[in-house]
């Protein structure tokens, strides 16, 4: 257990750590050290209590040996030694501490202190100094001899041609030249763990110094602030404006990320109820002490002014917010529910979990809809994202979710990226894969437009395959066409693992014709050599391991594809250990553990179907109901059902469907046939504009709980400060509950914890205590894994023999034609999340204001567009009008947009074409036209009407945005 009264102290061992599984042992100032070989010196000094002065080593990096601060003497060499860059080696005799070295350690510390403010001794001019000051004071330097009369980069008089002013173009953090000693370890780390490259440094000897990009400002160079420059900085030349601000923390508590799937494990470091600033956790299992911009810095909607704090409520969508108190707010939601249900039958409401919430908040809401709602109407933002997943991964291999963790990357030969944008989406994920990708590894990235991970610094895919959106059935049953006809295939594997007259019949069947690169690239316009090479390198070029994302899943043949890819990797034999596997890249922060947590209406936690007798005779007696054995309606059907006047009351926890659910019109319509819709939330969303009733969420910093991310991680969410609203998610739920007359009385999510445990096989050893020791854990963790499951299917396959499944290619029913003859897809950007309620609201706005059309110049010279112009975006549901950006980042013939600002709307163009097993909409195909536009569209007006007039509240002069 954390002491949260107290900062969480790491320890910097000065260099990574070796892997080698031979030792050797050395005498490291009388004491007798027993390393891995490999091991350098100052590492090995560390791990045996002795710390080693540094300036130039951390151990997030390669050792550097520049700052000659870490010598050391070995007995029968010659000379000093630094010791980050020697290594161990048996038998050496090594002193870290004599007159020798003390005195060439303050020599050099001199020099340093010369030419950096702390050597100024006037009042502020020498701030803490970040580790130049301890390392000065443990040197024992006293006096600085050299003055600063002559060059220096420190004072700034005008005249002085060395000194730079300081850089405050980016939001987050400035850089100060005049504290740099030019360590480069703010430039290895952007190499070597960011894997950018936007930092240099120019000049020579005395010019040297740190730039960004072509010496331009931060904001203006490829710096992404992903901070792990500000971090690697020992001498605070490079620091976050927060901490210039607040000043220092004072305690600090270890939690994790609640924005995308990687899960990432932070330090809160705190001033009192404050955040002074987020602080990648070396020891998260995620991301290993990595951060991207939004979890770094992107926390500051937490406290915006837009926050809702009190409950309200309204009679009409059209009448303003009356704030009233929470036992109000609770007594009208039980009574309107209670209502709609004696008026218009029990399947009359229902309720959508959160994926941003935890999964012990997913997991009550789920059970209010079956125990107290007496119905399986439960769905969650899944459904229009990874349900295909879920279904596809089930049907082959016996269990939901992805094969590996992170760390499998570090051992993969060849990646296959499916439908994701990595640098985008799952930052963290992406450096590791590329720090894999510098080191030799070989990519193969299918997608129709041009990522920047198909090109970046030091990395390149080896095949990028531009497909058609919507034909990647076809794509991977022709990759699987090459690797059989070829007897490229694995198998002894096959044979051992998966049920061989399936295999037979699935192999005849990629090998006809009609699935050759040839005939292929007739649909898809992918070169067949581009193919068959890629088949090949898939297939032979050693550890294969596939991820994949969106751009898989929401098509109208997702589950396909998900069967397509799985079928690949059993093919190949890359299931079952390090370095292969199939892994979806999820969206949300818990969209894994929403899953996990049974809020499918066809499914109990752990993915046992509501069906099944024995599961519910499970729930029937901890619950004292009798489930019922029919699934419930997904949100589609919600909406449908609404509609047609049978489906009446929502609770919506922590979504926005408006925003992120495809036709906005017909949610829009789904939503305002409603009668009591409920929405609880950190803001008045887009969904809200038709609410009846807003009960206010908490945030991820003020709640108790865990997270499951991509790789199956379950990972404990800490509260850091209070609720602002007074309750977490988790306390609202289950005191609306207690007001429907359920009798809950969960004192603390590490019972709602207890009692997921168990009830679900898959979680049944995991528990706070088991959590707080091993730090995380991967379902399954039960008595066969009791601190869990890194890699899934060694040995065997959950279901027991893996099952090939035919996968025949079907056109979208989305077809281009001459009114509509443009494929519009859509995905994310680096700096913002989602539907952007939480980013939207902090500085990351300063890289994306707006929501851009990408286009070809060969489709936008053909228009009549240029670069900035505003364009009308039109399919057959609707039309939005945005800002065209010129770009060979899209093929001719493919328009990209994000969907990130609601004044945007970009589902206001997506169609009702969904997966053919799970309804996920079919956002990444849409056909369009775009044209020259004079001014927002009929709909964008009418909605920003609308959304104004839904956000009065009695009392404000101005509407809550």
């Amino acid at each position: 257990m954390f002491d949260t009264k107290t900062l969480v102290e790491e320890t910097d061992y000065g260099t990574p750590a070796s892997r080698a599984e031979k030792t050797v042992t050395l005498d490291i100032d009388g004491r007798a050290v027993t390393v891995p070989e490999g091991t350098s010196i100052m590492r090995a000094a560390m791990e045996a209590g002795v710390e080693i002065p540094k300036l130039c080593a951390t151990d997030m990096l390669d050792a550097f040996g520049s700052c000659r601060i870490c010598l050391v003497e070995i007995e029968g060499r010659a000379g000093t030694p630094a010791s980050c860059t020697t290594p161990v080696a048996e038998g050496l005799v090594v002193k870290t501490q004599t007159d020798r070295l003390d005195k060439i350690r303050r020599g050099v510390m001199e020099l340093y202190i010369s030419d950096h403010p702390l050597g100024l001794n006037d009042d502020g001019a020498a701030r803490e100094g970040g580790e130049l000051k301890k390392i000065a004071d443990a040197v024992g330097l006293s006096e600085i001899r050299y003055g600063l009369h002559g060059r220096n980069h420190v004072r700034d008089g005008g005249l002085n041609p060395d000194y730079v002013p300081k850089d405050e173009s980016n939001p987050y953090f400035t850089y100060d030249a005049s504290q740099c000693i030019v360590c480069s370890r703010c430039v290895r780390a952007c190499e070597e763990v960011q894997g950018t490259f936007a930092l240099t440094i120019t000049g020579r000897g005395f010019e040297s110094r740190v730039a960004a990009g072509m010496s331009e400002n931060f904001i203006d160079s490829e710096c992404v602030s992903c901070g792990a420059c500000v971090q690697a900085c020992p001498t605070d030349a490079l620091r976050e404006k927060s901490i210039l601000e607040m000043g220092s923390p004072t305690h600090s508590v270890v939690t994790t990320c609640a924005y995308c799937g990687v899960g990432c494990s932070f330090k809160a470091e705190m001033r009192g109820e404050e955040v002074v600033r987020m602080v990648p956790y070396k020891d998260g299992k995620a991301n290993r002490g990595h951060s991207c911009v939004k979890g770094r810095f992107a926390w500051g909607y937490t406290t915006h002014k837009d926050r809702i704090l009190n409950p309200m409520i309204r009679e009409k969508i059209s009448d303003p917010w009356r704030e009233v108190t929470w036992e109000e707010a609770f007594r009208h939601v039980a009574n309107e529910f209670r209502r709609l249900q004696y008026q218009y039958g029990r399947g009359a409401i229902g309720g959508i979990t959160s994926s941003r919430c935890t999964n012990e908040e997913t997991y009550l809401v789920q059970k209010l809809v079956r125990q107290g709602f007496g119905n399986n109407n439960v769905d969650t933002c899944a459904r229009v994202c990874h349900s295909p997943t879920g279904y596809g991964l089930k049907a082959t291999f016996g269990t939901s979710a992805g094969t590996q963790d992170f760390d499998s990357v570090e051992q993969s030969d060849v990646v296959v990226i499916i439908g994701a944008n990595p640098t985008d989406g799952h930052p963290v994920f992406a450096s590791r894969l590329k720090k894999r990708l510098r080191q030799g590894a070989r990519l193969i990235v299918i997608d129709p437009r041009r990522t920047d991970i198909v090109r970046s610094p030091h990395v390149e895919a080896q095949h990028h395959l531009p497909l058609k959106p919507g034909t990647n059935v076809a794509v991977l049953t022709s990759l699987a066409h090459v690797i059989v006809t070829e007897g490229l295939f694995d198998e002894t594997f096959i044979r051992e693992r998966c049920d061989w007259s399936e295999f037979e019949d699935w192999a005849a069947f990629v090998a006809e014709p009609q699935h050759s690169p040839e005939e292929v690239e007739k649909v898809s316009g992918v070169p067949a050599e581009l193919i068959r090479d890629a088949a090949r390198l898939y297939a032979t070029g050693g550890n294969g391991a596939i991820y994949y994302g969106l751009g898989v899943t929401e098509h109208s043949q997702g589950s396909t594809t998900v069967m397509a890819i799985a079928n690949l990797a059993m093919l190949t034999g890359n299931i079952g250990r390090p370095g292969v596997g199939v892994n979806p890249l999820r969206g949300q922060n818990n969209v894994q553990g929403s899953c996990d947590m049974g809020s499918f209406p066809h499914e109990l936690p752990g993915y046992r179907h509501i069906s099944d007798d024995a599961t519910r005779a499970i729930y029937d007696s901890l619950w004292g109901v009798t489930l019922d054995p029919e699934p419930g309606l997904r949100i589609n059907n919600m909406l449908d059902a609404a509609v047609d006047g049978s489906f009446m009351g929502l609770y919506v926890q922590g979504e926005d469907i408006l925003q992120s659910d495809p036709n906005t019109t017909h949610v829009a319509a789904g939503l305002a046939a409603m009668e009591c819709v409920v929405v609880h939330d950190l803001f008045l969303n887009e969904t809200a504009n038709y609410a009846h009733v807003f009960l206010p969420g908490s945030t991820f910093l003020e709640k108790n709980g865990t997270f499951t991310n991509a790789e199956r991680r379950i990972n404990l969410v800490r509260k850091v400060m209070a609720p602002k609203n007074g309750y977490a998610d988790w306390e609202v739920t289950q005191r609306l509950a207690q007001a429907m007359g359920l009798a809950w009385n969960y004192q603390h999510p590490s019972e709602i914890m207890d009692e997921i445990a168990q009830t679900t096989p898959s979680f049944a050893s995991v528990s706070f205590e088991l959590l707080e020791r091993e730090g995380s854990v991967q379902w399954p963790c039960n008595e066969k894994a009791p601190l869990g499951t890194p890699v899934m299917h060694i040995g065997g396959f959950v279901r027991g023999k893996g099952k090939f499944i035919r996968t025949e290619y079907i056109a979208t029913d989305e077809r281009t034609g001459p009114r509509f003859p443009l494929l519009l897809t859509t995905g994310r950007i680096l700096s913002q999340y989602n539907v952007g309620a939480q980013t939207r609201r902090t500085e990351n706005v300063v890289w994306h204001k707006e929501d851009r059309l990408e286009i070809h110049p060969h489709d936008a010279e053909n228009r009549g567009i240029k670069d900035g112009d505003w364009v009308r975006l039109t399919s057959r549901a609707g039309e939005t009008t945005l800002r065209a950006l010129i770009t060979e980042r899209v093929a001719p013939g493919v328009v990209y947009t994000t969907f990130h600002h609601p004044n945007t709307q970009a589902n206001v163009i997506t169609t009702d074409f969904s997966d053919w097993a799970t309804n996920c909409p079919e956002y990444k195909v849409t056909a369009v036209q775009v044209g020259l536009s004079n001014g927002p569209s009929d709909w964008q007006e009418e909605y920003d009407a609308l959304a104004r007039r839904s956000r009065r509240i009695e009392g404000r002069l101005e509407a809550a945005e």
